[in-house]
């Protein structure tokens, strides 16, 4: 058994205390939803994986369900498609004046090797044609937060952490002025992000920028949901969608018809990870996941592990993949009404 000393308890029961708010501030953020629209910023590496395009897919179908209201959709790396990209997407799906950011700090560039963004801005319509006329990713940030209600804000994390790393670090500004710590502190309830494998591994979007992860993990005080790498691994998504001879001019299935053939890893679908990120931002993890408390540590060599205290939570899986798996699917050939 395991003694406990009495110079030991107010330290654990601080950290219990810590986990039952955090707890209850993500069931009570949850339970609301039910009733009323997540209120999500949406930060994502897209192109350097199509898994992306499926988020965004969700969110967009969330959206229109009545469950969320997309602030804005930011992009953590900058190659020079993905403005013209998020912009096609929210196109699409009728909501072409989302606000789009784009990092001007130094950030991934690395473009998608399946080549399907070049098929995406020519084929469909789009407002921003080039990342320049996107605004700052910091800036946006900070403008979207100053204007929302105290503890209403979901970010979604679907690739590097640079964007939240550079916001925590900003300081007071014609937006708002309150420091980017103190701005997280006071309007954000939450941050889901795909990122990490647990309870330990390696994991790219953790290990990209390494340093934004550990300043995030560091400083953010707010409740962080990690969709690990084992989560998405066993989700296969996509095949219904590129079979589906109804669906036409659909961006979602351009990309994943022409993606899919292209590694032999993904002959039965791709792999789900960021898609898990939204429907648990949107949902909450019942009935397929239970959240594990504790915190991630982030190891010199890119790596990490997990320790028993802390507001973090990764998602274990309490439900078949499968299951999970027919619910992206089935809504990866959702179709907007046409306008």
């Amino acid at each position: 058994m395991r003694h406990t000393t009495t110079n030991k308890l107010p330290g654990v029961v601080k950290q219990v205390v810590l986990i039952i708010i955090s707890l209850y501030a993500i069931s009570t953020h949850a339970q609301a939803s039910k009733g009323k629209s997540v209120h999500v910023i949406f930060d994502t590496d897209m192109a350097t994986d199509y898994d992306d395009i499926g988020a965004i897919t969700l969110l967009h179908y969330y959206a229109d369900q009545g469950k969320v209201n997309i602030l804005a959709t930011i992009a953590s790396t900058k190659y020079p498609r993905v403005a013209g990209v998020l912009s096609v997407m929210n196109t699409y799906f009728n909501r072409p004046d989302i606000p789009i950011g784009v990092p001007t700090g130094a950030a991934s560039a690395d473009p998608d090797w399946q080549k399907w963004s070049d098929t995406l801005v020519a084929k469909y319509p789009h407002k921003i044609r080039s990342n320049d006329e996107a605004m700052d990713a910091v800036k946006l940030y900070r403008k979207i937060l100053a204007k929302q209600p105290d503890n209403s804000v979901a970010i979604i994390t679907i690739g590097f952490f640079t964007n939240v790393a550079n916001l925590l670090r900003s300081a007071a500004d014609e937006y708002s002025p309150l420091s980017g710590q103190q701005l997280v502190d006071k309007k954000v309830i939450k941050m889901v992000s795909m990122a990490g494998k647990f309870p330990v591994g390696w994991e790219y979007n953790m290990d990209n920028d390494s340093l934004a992860s550990k300043c995030v993990f560091s400083h953010f005080t707010k409740p962080i949901i990690f969709s690990g790498f084992e989560i998405g691994e066993k989700i296969h998504t996509g095949i219904p969608l590129i079979h589906n001879e109804k669906i036409i001019n659909d961006p979602v299935k351009d990309v994943f018809r022409i993606s899919i053939p292209q590694a032999k890893e993904d002959v039965n679908g791709r792999m789900s990870w960021d898609e898990t990120a939204v429907y648990i931002a949107v949902n909450g993890p019942a009935p397929y996941y239970k959240l594990v408390p504790g915190k991630i540590q982030l190891n010199a060599n890119g790596s990490d592990n997990w320790v028993e205290t802390g507001n973090q939570y990764y998602l274990l899986a309490i439900r078949p993949p499968s299951e999970m798996e027919a619910i992206i699917n089935n809504i990866l050939i959702y179709q907007p009404t046409k306008k």
